[in-house]
């Protein structure tokens, strides 16, 4: 299944300012090809190249006042290998962090998911997120937490994403925090997921329910969204003037009148899979 993502930033800088993007699929996602470039009128900036211990791939330039223009494109095909999680990692996201305070909600998380434990406990939390918050754009705060959220019942899918790993860490589960490409995903945005780790394995969680999880494309992985944030600046004032972010999966080289001819069902990764209907969203499911 090949899937093609993009992402368009442009921004106003007002003077000499360091900036960190996060923007390009993660380190072993299974890219073709793949661009990014930064220009500023004739000037193109060679950026360096940063990944972390997750795979993420951080990319750190000094741009100088005036209008940058950030463009990435990549295609992607099939999955991506799955990396061995260490102690040290399962412990970290076992801890609370800045916008998921499971020490918070352990109160409400013990009684509300009491007796419940792997499949089971994944599958009530993703439902219970997913049945008490309002999905709501431009009311959410980017400081607002899962703590805020739980008050609120509304957010956009960086607090469902909170709400559901201080949740799962307060049942001592591990959980961590994902920001991905989703194709099909309305509205049309950088996407957040949580996932969730169990027998040895990651399983992501959408309780959105706004995007296919098979179509998902990771970008980067942390405790919260202050880990994975797409821009992050020091030393000046950068202003967002324009961004369009897009990803959808390329058609099957096996069409659906051909599967008919043969008698059988399409396979999972022969479905329109950029269609959150064709996901039941209680499978365990990995991301990309």
């Amino acid at each position: 299944m090949q899937r093609v993502v993009t992402a368009e930033l442009d921004l106003e800088l007002g003077s000499s300012v360091d900036l960190i993007f996060q923007v390009a699929a993660a380190q072993h996602v299974p890219i073709v090809s793949e661009e990014l470039t930064f220009t500023q009128g004739e000037r193109v900036y060679t950026p360096t190249e940063i990944v972390d211990q997750s795979g993420s791939r951080l990319h750190r330039l000094t741009g100088e006042a005036g209008r940058l223009e950030v463009r990435y494109e990549a295609t992607v095909d099939g999955q991506a290998a799955t990396s061995r999680t260490s102690d040290l990692e399962a412990i970290t996201y076992l801890r609370p962090s800045r916008y998921c305070q499971s020490d918070e909600v352990f109160g409400q998380a013990r009684r509300q998911f009491r007796g419940l434990q792997g499949h089971d406990l994944i599958a009530a939390v993703s439902d219970f997120v997913s049945a008490s918050t309002t999905y709501t754009p431009g009311l959410s705060q980017g400081t607002d937490s899962a703590v805020t959220t739980l008050m609120t019942g509304q957010g956009v899918c960086r607090d469902y994403a909170h709400v559901v790993i201080s949740l799962l860490r307060a049942m001592d589960m591990p959980a961590r925090y994902a920001a991905c490409y989703a194709p099909g995903l309305q509205p049309m945005d950088f996407h957040a997921v949580a996932e969730a780790y169990h027998d040895g394995a990651w399983y992501v969680i959408d309780a959105t329910r706004l995007a296919n999880r098979r179509s998902l494309v990771r970008i980067a992985t942390g405790r919260d969204a202050a880990d994975c944030a797409f821009l992050s600046y020091h030393g000046g004032h950068v202003g967002l003037s324009h961004m369009r972010v897009d990803a959808w999966v390329m058609p099957d080289a096996v069409s659906s009148e051909g599967l008919e001819g043969e008698g059988r069902a399409p396979s999972a990764d022969e479905e329109l899979s950029e269609d959150p209907s064709l996901d039941d969203f209680t499978s365990l499911i990995q991301l990309a």
